[in-house]
């Protein structure tokens, strides 16, 4: 039995957002299409179906945090922006996206909020869990493709001889 640690997590968020667009709860409000992921970002997300993808790099943060909120999400997925001549500097990722997101999640009883001591957020229910586990084995049962990475050899051009002068 595969677990979510023993796959490509790339495969993984790939497999659950498949899995989550069947969801009649899990949709994308009409502004989605409008709107930047985070301040530190130039434009908004090229796909078109990013909404789900964005859904499940959530859903398996859940899993994988714990008890989690919006401000710990948010950390997670910000980034550097690009300042110009000027240092860059980390901004956090949008926390309404983020919301709505966990809001949605909840609604379909994928997570749900608990308090462990000290800690309090949500985690992943059952159904969550079981969704992960089918997406796990849906990857686990692919056939592994290895990415060659492309080196390009690029041709030194002769130089041309510079004529002596004398």
């Amino acid at each position: 039995m595969a677990k979510i640690y023993d796959v490509d997590q790339a495969d993984l968020v790939e497999a659950i957002s498949q899995s989550l667009k069947e969801i009649p709860e899990i949709k994308p409000p009409e502004w989605a299409t409008f709107v930047k992921t985070g301040q530190f970002k130039e434009r908004p997300p090229v796909k078109r179906d990013w909404w789900y993808t964005r859904s499940a790099a959530i859903l398996r943060k859940v899993f994988l945090l714990g008890p989690v909120g919006t401000s710990k999400l948010r950390t997670k997925f910000g980034g550097k922006k690009n300042r110009g001549v000027k240092p860059e500097h980390r901004y956090k990722a949008s926390g309404s996206i983020i919301r709505k997101i966990l809001q949605q999640l909840e609604k379909a009883q994928l997570i749900t909020r608990a308090d462990k001591g000290a800690h309090k957020g949500r985690v992943i229910a059952p159904k969550g869990d079981a969704l992960l586990e089918r997406a796990a084995q849906g990857v686990r049962g692919k056939p592994k493709q290895e990415k060659k990475p492309e080196v390009k050899e690029e041709k030194q051009k002769p130089q041309p001889k510079k004529p002596k002068n004398g």
